[in-house]
């Protein structure tokens, strides 16, 4: 597992991003105001008469109309698709822990209080500002690993529950090999709040440092510390995954060997 390369954010993906917010933005102006100024130039064209300017004149405010509310329609559709996008990436950049240099993909996961000391630290100590970014990113890993870790673990648990109505040869093997996937899921779980109290504890000197105007002995010796973390965790949660799909797959082909004792 240690030797999944890390994923990163290429020239496609952001290009892909780039044209989704361009049509998100330009639809209800494209869709509706193309087929309005048309027929506005064609009235002046064309419409030597009153009753024919008439026409071209309304003709552009009914199609002005109705290509706005398409265009609204399309806007929000990709709206929609640009938030799947960006939430699709923002879980393919977090599978192998956020790095400093990525935190803007995250910035709707920031609280108010670390953007606005990130900004002020930005401006008087761009070295102490290296250093928040990459507790920031601590921090963001170990928040989405707590909630990961409870996710999964609430998910083993059922399939615990499940297992337990079983009443074949390999129920017990199966529920003896999950309850041990639990107990490493709680490990991470466990491990993930120590690194988020770490994190915590860290911006706060930083902070502190930067109001002094003075830098902090040994960041860098904890930061590495805290970026082993922030790569190592989500690695260990994912194989944890991996062993319970696979579990999953050899309970379902002993399922269909057994007989439905469920129901009787």
């Amino acid at each position: 597992m240690n030797d999944l390369a890390r994923y990163e954010v290429t020239q496609k993906d952001l290009v892909r991003g780039r044209n989704l917010k361009i049509g998100m933005i330009s639809a209800p102006f494209v869709l509706g105001g193309v087929p309005a100024v048309l027929f506005f130039v064609l009235m002046f064209l064309f419409g030597a008469t009153p009753p024919a300017a008439a026409v071209f004149f309304f003709l552009s405010i009914i199609t002005g109309i109705i290509g706005l509310l398409i265009g609204l329609g399309v806007s929000g559709f990709l709206a929609y698709r640009r938030s799947e996008w960006t939430k699709e990436m923002r879980e393919r950049i977090a599978a192998d822990g956020i790095r400093a240099e990525e935190i803007e993909w995250f910035r709707n996961e920031l609280k108010a209080s670390e953007k606005r000391a990130l900004k002020e630290i930005r401006s008087s100590n761009l070295l102490l500002a290296d250093a928040y970014r990459d507790t920031l990113a601590s921090r963001l890993t170990a928040t989405r690993m707590i909630r990961s870790s409870r996710r999964e673990l609430q998910l083993m648990q059922r399939r615990q529950n499940k297992i337990k109505l079983l009443k074949s040869d390999n129920a017990k093997s199966f529920e003896t090999q999950i309850g041990k996937d639990i107990s490493k899921i709680e490990e991470i779980n466990s491990s993930a709040k120590l690194m988020l109290a770490e994190a915590e504890a860290r911006l706060q000197m930083i902070e502190a440092a930067a109001v002094r105007g003075s830098s902090i002995a040994g960041s860098e010796l904890i930061l590495k510390k805290l970026s082993a973390r922030n790569a190592d965790l989500p690695l260990a949660l994912e194989e944890a995954k991996m062993t319970e799909e696979i579990r999953a797959e050899l309970e379902a082909e002993d399922d269909l060997n057994l007989p439905d004792e469920l129901d009787q």
